[in-house]
């Protein structure tokens, strides 16, 4: 079938003719969102072409990194790996294929529905943080890999995924060891935006833009304690305790959540 082309002052698209009219709302949210963004961050890329892909398959097939990546990823993560990124482009999934991928748990749908949103944050950190990619090279890949939690965890609080992943954060709590503090990259997409979460709470979203965009030539803990303004022993404290909240309400709905959440396939493969 032959790619369709839409535009809007920021953004073009490629689809397929069918998608059409969701194309055009996506390119509506972008554009929204990127202006949302510009009051957190100097630089907000524009002129970015976003390919909209029809089945997982073809996003696998035009991005074969991103079936590795999830299987590197907790398996509780790896249903809201659907995107990628590059310096000028995003990579995303037709809502229709987006609406597929959810399972029937509260807040799976509404969290793939913002991955578009996800990717180009994951555009805005690289563009006002040097040390992040985009771009990716051998270099900017290890750094990513290190400060995982602070890529993806800013770009799923910015996007607006935090609140609507607790499902999928309950059965990472429930299937695997105690996460450790900051999440691992294995853990990053999916814990990363609970601390990013934490700390606007107690200081808001330009207290999180301004962690996400600072230098990373110290440590985590230094970045984290310098973030919250308290040594680092409270700060994972209250994490931990933010998590057995987020994920409370009994063992059975846990339990709930966990079996929802394994309804449908992880596409570990596609």
């Amino acid at each position: 079938m032959p790619w369709s082309e839409s535009h809007s002052p920021s953004f073009s698209a490629r689809h397929e003719e069918s998608d059409s009219g969701h194309v055009a709302d996506l390119l509506d949210d972008l554009e929204a969102f990127r202006e949302e963004l510009g009051e957190l961050f100097e630089h907000t890329p524009r002129d970015i072409e976003v390919i909209v892909h029809p089945r997982p398959f073809a996003l696998a097939l035009a991005q074969p990194w991103l079936p590795l990546a999830r299987m590197a990823a907790a398996p509780a993560s790896r249903r809201y790996m659907a995107g990628w990124f590059s310096s000028q482009a995003l990579h995303v999934l037709s809502p229709a294929a987006l609406e597929e991928r959810a399972s029937p748990v509260e807040g799976s749908r509404d969290a793939l529905m913002l991955s578009p949103l996800h990717e180009y944050a994951h555009l805005v950190v690289g563009a006002n943080n040097p040390g992040l990619p985009p771009p990716f090279n051998p270099g900017s890949f290890r750094r990513y890999l290190k400060w995982a939690w602070l890529c993806e965890g800013a770009a799923t609080q910015l996007s607006g995924q935090t609140p609507f992943l607790r499902a999928a954060v309950a059965r990472r709590l429930y299937e695997g060891d105690m996460p450790v503090f900051p999440p691992s990259a294995r853990d990053a997409p999916l814990l990363g935006g609970t601390i990013l979460d934490m700390l606007e709470e107690e200081s808001g979203p330009r207290a999180a833009a301004a962690l996400a965009r600072g230098r990373l030539g110290g440590s985590a803990s230094i970045a984290l304690e310098r973030a919250f303004d308290r040594p680092l022993s409270e700060v994972e404290r209250d994490w931990r305790a933010r998590l057995s909240s987020a994920s409370a309400g009994g063992h059975a709905r846990r339990l709930r959540g966990y079996l929802y959440e394994m309804d449908a396939p992880d596409d570990g493969a596609a």
